[in-house]
């Protein structure tokens, strides 16, 4: 009998450097010797994109979930196309990459967290949480249009998605504007 090997899908992506107005600041002495496990710091998956509703999530993990020591890592989506790879199109990298920069500079003055950015291609709801398996983050935060579930449900949502199927990290589903301050975690 022969094993056979389960298809292991490529994906395209690339890190994204955030703005340079950040200062860096080097860890002390003490905790360089520490694992990456003892440390204080969590690291925050937040899946964003250009709308409002991923905005208002990120603002929420900055109001209840981060701390001091946190690193917010920012994964954006990209739709693939047929003949031309998104990732590699420099207008989408520019123009992403100045989304999470000033999402950056938000965390950075509202929360004093450390930030870094990825764009992957793919469909986002496979994508984020492949990023949840390669990260393993405290929790996975993305927002929704705070549709209902059965609605969700039956039109397919990226978040209805993601909560079913990450097994990595909690993951804290934070509705729109428009539906109030509930939260699924």
């Amino acid at each position: 009998m022969e094993t056979l090997d389960e298809e292991v899908e490529e994906y395209s992506w690339r890190d994204v450097v955030l703005p340079a107005l950040i200062p860096v600041v080097q860890e002390p002495v003490e905790l360089e010797r520490e694992s990456r496990q003892r440390r204080r710091g969590r690291d925050i998956l937040v899946a964003v994109d250009h709308g409002p509703n991923s905005q208002h999530a990120l603002h929420w993990a900055l109001a209840h979930l981060c701390r001091l020591a946190d690193t917010l890592h920012f994964v954006h989506v990209v739709h693939s196309r047929l003949f031309y790879p998104c990732v590699q199109d420099e207008v989408v990298y520019e123009v992403s990459k100045q989304r999470m920069d000033e999402l950056a500079v938000e965390a950075l003055q509202i929360a004093m967290v450390r930030s870094q950015g990825r764009i992957v291609e793919g469909e986002a709801g496979k994508m984020i949480c492949r990023e949840a398996e390669r990260l393993k983050p405290a929790a996975l935060v993305m927002g929704t249009r705070g549709r209902g579930r059965i609605q969700s449900v039956l039109q397919g949502s990226v978040s209805e998605y993601c909560f079913r199927h990450c097994k990595a990290a909690p993951v804290i589903i934070v509705p729109g504007k428009e539906a109030g301050d509930r939260s699924v975690i």
